[in-house]
């Protein structure tokens, strides 16, 4: 693949949405750099798969609630693929099933760490390489929200909401902060998707009870939501700043 390839960095892309985003990614052309937090095995079969199928791609262990893993993270990525146009925010974690009166200061601390810290700290860096303000070329960032910043999770993870508003909140107010400095900030909001997350949320099961809510009575697939990340990466979306994407089914 050609040196001056765009490059992406995919937080939290060993599984899931992050992983469909990087495989889509590197079928567009884009070079790809796929951050996990401990599972090295899937960020490393993944990016076996990306090479095998002619992409360029590299795997870098950071957790994103930590500010010096995050700066280290970049330099990584700087070292390895020699600039950075792209950034997609999708590294997010939920708790167990809870009521807000049942939460601890525990729990509280690592949910906004790793969803709203770690989108910041990760914008930030991507800041002071893509904006023209700081001599970098420009670029993208997508956040990956979630359809609880609207609907709340009451009864189930109203702490997750909130993390995720947030990053609704960050997706406006940074994509107003650097709309002169050829940087485009934009943000997805997933409804029920097919991923791992409900399990480690301790409903493996939630899935099949929601299908019922949904208008289109499916839940979607990690593919459908990479596409609406693609399409808001490139530069078919090059007027488009500050939107908030719901790829839900309706919901």
């Amino acid at each position: 693949m050609n040196a001056d390839s765009k490059v992406l960095l995919i937080t939290g892309a060993s599984r899931g949405i992050g992983a469909a985003t990087a495989r889509l990614a590197a079928r567009a052309g884009w070079r790809v750099a796929v951050n996990y937090a401990a599972n090295e095995t899937a960020a490393t079969r993944l990016v076996e798969e990306i090479r095998h199928d002619n992409g360029d791609a590299a795997a870098f262990q950071a957790d994103v609630a930590d500010e010096k893993a995050v700066a280290a993270l970049f330099e990584a990525v700087d070292r390895h693929f020699g600039r950075l146009d792209g950034l997609v925010n999708n590294a997010g974690i939920v708790g167990k099933k809870a009521r807000v009166d049942e939460y601890d200061a525990e729990r509280l601390a690592r949910i906004f760490a790793v969803n709203t810290l770690g989108a910041i700290y990760c914008a930030r860096e991507a800041v002071r390489r893509m904006s023209t303000r700081h001599g970098g070329r420009g670029g993208a960032i997508v956040n990956v929200s979630s359809m609880a910043a609207l609907i709340g999770g009451a009864g189930e993870y109203v702490d997750y909401a909130a993390s995720k508003g947030a990053v609704d909140s960050l997706t406006i107010g940074l994509a107003r902060e650097v709309a002169t400095e050829g940087i485009r900030v934009n943000a997805v909001r997933p409804g029920p998707i097919d991923t791992e997350i409900h399990a480690s949320g301790g409903q493996p099961d939630r899935l099949a009870a929601m299908r019922g809510m949904i208008p289109m009575k499916r839940e979607g697939q990690p593919e459908e939501v990479a596409h609406a990340i693609l399409h808001l990466l490139s530069d078919d979306a090059s007027y488009t700043t500050g939107s908030i994407l719901n790829v839900s089914g309706g919901r």
